[in-house]
């Protein structure tokens, strides 16, 4: 009991401690602070909230190890630490690839406003850019690009090769045809905006149709686990079969097997259907 007291007390701690973390980040990126510097500091927030979770995974396993009397729930738990800290960066990314391409809808929005408040386009750009993280690490070429006379339009499309701001290259296309043949780049910028939101808006609305498959997953993936509680509710000792017998390592490996091969195999069609 005082090591479950334990585990659960660091859990809290660890999960209290990024919302806190999230929170002060969120207050100082409400002020004047620069952008570049606001970029830094909620990738630190991000990876900070992001070590805390993965170790979340240990104080689960040693609480069941203790339970069990064995030392395979702590080893597994501490194997798990980096598949789970893959899968967190990989979240991470997906975060911040969604982000880039809010953002680059905003810098759409911000500069075609800019042009019709009557700056020119390299002015309206480079204080749309200000106001926005849409082109992360092409911000400096691209400002160069705006001040001086620069190609532009490649220096977007440059920009547009990182994860999430594809929309860029389309701003690109709006910025070329727009100093070649005199079209109206804020029209071009309108379109394209609305054309972004719209697929945001797709993106979202699929997200929210397979929140429910995932749950499915996830119900199906704690089952096991349902399982071992009503064991133990019904007297058979489950924990104590599973570590200290032959026949329950066996079929700890097996069932641990089929989970695993149970748990990708949703996944994947669940990934399928985005896919499609």
């Amino acid at each position: 009991m005082c090591a479950a007291a334990v585990c659960a007390g660091a859990a809290a701690w660890l999960l209290t401690a990024g919302r806190q973390g999230r929170r002060r980040a969120g207050l100082l990126l409400a002020g004047p602070v620069a952008r570049p510097q606001r970029a830094r500091l909620r990738e630190c927030v991000l990876g900070l909230s992001m070590r805390h979770k993965e170790w979340l995974c240990l104080p689960p396993a040693v609480l069941l190890a203790l339970l069990a009397g064995s030392v395979v729930p702590a080893v597994l738990g501490a194997a798990a630490v980096p598949l789970v800290r893959r899968r967190l960066r990989a979240r991470l990314r997906e975060r911040e690839r969604r982000h880039r391409a809010g953002e680059v809808v905003a810098l759409c929005g911000a500069v075609a406003g800019e042009l019709r408040a009557g700056l020119q386009p390299g002015g309206a750009l480079r204080l749309g850019a200000r106001a926005t993280d849409a082109l992360g690490q092409g911000e400096a070429a691209v400002l160069a690009a705006a001040r001086f006379g620069g190609d532009v339009p490649e220096a977007l499309r440059t920009a547009s090769r990182q994860p999430g701001g594809e929309g860029l290259a389309g701003m690109a296309a709006c910025w070329q045809v727009a100093v070649g043949s005199g079209a109206g780049l804020a029209d071009g910028l309108d379109r394209l905006e609305a054309a972004l939101r719209s697929v945001a808006d797709q993106q979202e609305e699929l997200r929210a149709q397979l929140a429910g498959a995932w749950s499915t997953v996830v119900l199906l993936a704690l089952l096991p686990v349902a399982g071992l509680g009503l064991g133990a509710a019904l007297g058979a000792d489950p924990l104590r079969v599973l570590f200290h017998t032959p026949a329950g390592l066996a079929c700890l490996a097996v069932g641990a097997l089929l989970e695993t091969a149970g748990l990708l195999w949703s996944g994947r069609i669940v990934r399928a259907g985005v896919a499609a």
